[in-house]
């Protein structure tokens, strides 16, 4: 086996962006739904758990079919050739969900897909008993989309979002991978100056640092698929010489990060230092209307509090207002600013340029952009 069908499984609204990062890796990939398809060499599959800063996972597409019976499903799953991706002692732990389906009953598909692979598993090894399963973890997946049957394995282990820098956050963290998009969004580049005054535990700028030194952001953690017998050292060994590389530790940044909480600063530095970026990133404890910007040409970042609270409501307009006060004076300047708070350009006292709708997790917010005219 040379090539595998990959899947690099996208929140919604990201998978553009993650089609980006799967192209510019050297791959051609089709967007779907929550997701980004393409085949690839073996050697993707370290690569791409690498550097994909915004997909979730990234999965092997083992089989595709209809199935409108449990026959049908245990038949054709039977039929695919799981002896070529998980070893004989590999375990098999199976999930499942189904959407608008024959089958609905999720727990009866994963177990009827369960036991179609230790059949086949069993067939090819020449097992007799029941499989060892004390080896390695192929997390499988069936899923089900109007009668549609698509089988994955997962090579990433926990999300990609767990980049392994996180020593702390605060009540509503930012993901690490939308966090990453929003930096991708913007025509910021590593030698332009760029804040976030409401930084809490400062995720946007790390991401923003390792995005401008070029890390990549799997470098610190493990992958389940490191355990695989088919997924050889040696390409896990050019993935990490590669990224070693592409790596550009000495690229300058100018990044501050302020919060009004002394403890969220404290958490955003504790995180810097684990994410390896030392005191790349400059934190500050204040409020934002206390922000003072120095340089032009530079951009603001930002994930502020939402108001969702009715409590919270009016001190989160007057931060929104007193940002809106400082950016005006500051017309060389691009700003960003994620919220779900519906009136916030009324507030920001400015329409933004332009406006993405994006899932914070399961809250939809809108991106609002307003990029700044350049100065000489």
């Amino acid at each position: 086996m040379k090539q595998v069908t990959l899947i690099a499984t996208a929140a919604m609204g990201l998978e553009s962006i993650v089609a980006k990062e799967v192209k510019d890796l050297g791959y051609e990939a089709t967007v779907e739904n929550g997701k980004v398809i393409f085949d690839a060499p073996i050697s993707a599959i370290p690569r791409c758990n690498l550097w994909l800063r915004t997909a979730d996972r990234v999965k092997i597409l083992v089989g595709k079919f209809e199935a409108k019976t449990f026959d049908e499903l245990f038949e054709q799953t039977k039929a695919l050739p799981w002896e070529l991706y998980v070893d004989e002692a590999g375990q098999i732990p199976v999930s499942g969900k189904s959407v608008k389906s024959t089958l609905y009953s999720v727990s009866d598909c994963q177990a009827i897909v369960k036991k179609a692979i230790v059949e086949r598993m069993k067939l090819k090894y020449g097992l007799v008993n029941k499989l060892a399963e004390s080896g390695a973890l192929y997390k499988t997946e069936v899923a089900l989309l109007k009668d549609e049957a698509t089988l994955t394995i997962d090579t990433s282990g926990a999300g990609l979002h767990k980049r392994g820098y996180r020593t702390g956050q605060g009540e509503a963290p930012l993901k690490e991978t939308l966090a990453a998009a929003l930096v991708l969004l913007t025509n910021w580049k590593p030698d332009q100056p760029l804040i976030d005054p409401f930084c809490g535990s400062g995720t946007i700028l790390i991401e923003a640092a390792l995005i401008g030194q070029n890390i990549a952001p799997g470098f610190n953690r493990e992958f389940a698929s490191e355990e695989w017998d088919f997924v050889k050292q040696k390409h896990w060994d050019a993935a990490f010489n590669e990224a070693e590389e592409l790596a550009n530790y000495d690229q300058p940044l100018s990044i501050t990060g302020s919060d009004i909480s002394h403890q969220m600063i404290e958490t955003a530095q504790a995180n810097a230092l684990e994410a390896g970026l030392g005191d790349l990133i400059e934190w500050k404890q204040m409020q934002v209307s206390d922000l003072a910007i120095k340089q032009k040409n530079g951009y603001l970042i930002s994930n502020p509090p939402y108001g969702e609270r009715l409590s919270d409501r009016e001190e989160v307009e007057k931060m929104y207002r007193d940002l809106g006060n400082i950016m005006r004076h500051h017309p060389s300047w691009s700003a960003y600013i994620i919220t779900a708070y519906e009136q916030f350009e009324k507030v920001f006292g400015k329409t933004a340029t332009k406006k993405r709708k994006l899932f914070n997790g399961f809250i939809q917010t809108n991106y609002y952009q307003y990029f700044g005219e350049k100065e000489d």
